[in-house]
């Protein structure tokens, strides 16, 4: 039996968590699976405590290192699960990156090619809501990389990226 894979893509990482969770319970019990959250691989949490030394990361590490993630999520809890048949949501998959990169100015065809190794889900919901204040509603992908840019010299204004990260999550997906 095969599994089924779910994709919550858009910012407010908790709120894409808690989505996720609901999905899971929702599915007949012998096949749910579980949610894949981003950093399972522990590379973003590595990076945070990594301090000055490691330097402001460029948007384009940021969308290498988050590749490099969804590859260990994929290998280790994606696959294995669908293979089971089980539900698995991936919150988030791969949208919100090529949401965040477009936003960055990262040319389309490089994002592509980046993620052509993360296979299609079956079903797939993007969260288009604004930026949440409660905090840990902050704590995803997107806030963590706008974090990072903003802080660069050259960097943009976190604001102005969440929102631009917003309007390209409501352009459309990456593969309709």
């Amino acid at each position: 039996m095969k599994g089924t894979l779910v994709a919550i893509d858009g910012i407010n990482g908790g709120t894409l968590l808690a989505l996720g969770r609901k999905d899971v319970r929702a599915a007949p019990r012998v096949r749910r699976g579980g949610v894949s959250e981003w950093d399972a691989s522990g590379i973003f949490g590595d990076l945070a405590v990594a301090g000055d030394e490691a330097g402001l990361p460029s948007a384009r590490t940021l969308l290498l290192l988050y590749a490099a993630d969804l590859k260990f999520r994929l290998r280790w809890e994606i696959v294995p699960a669908l293979a089971k048949g089980q539900v698995v949501v991936a919150a988030p998959y791969v949208d919100t990156a090529m949401a965040f990169g477009r936003a960055a100015g990262i040319d389309a065809a490089w994002l592509e090619n980046l993620f052509l190794f993360a296979p299609p889900p079956d079903a797939w919901r993007r969260l288009t809501t604004g930026p949440s204040r409660d905090r840990k509603e902050r704590e995803g992908f997107v806030e963590f990389a706008c974090e990072r840019l903003s802080a660069r010299p050259d960097g943009p204004r976190r604001k102005r990226l969440r929102e631009k990260v917003l309007s390209e999550l409501r352009r459309g997906a990456r593969r309709a």
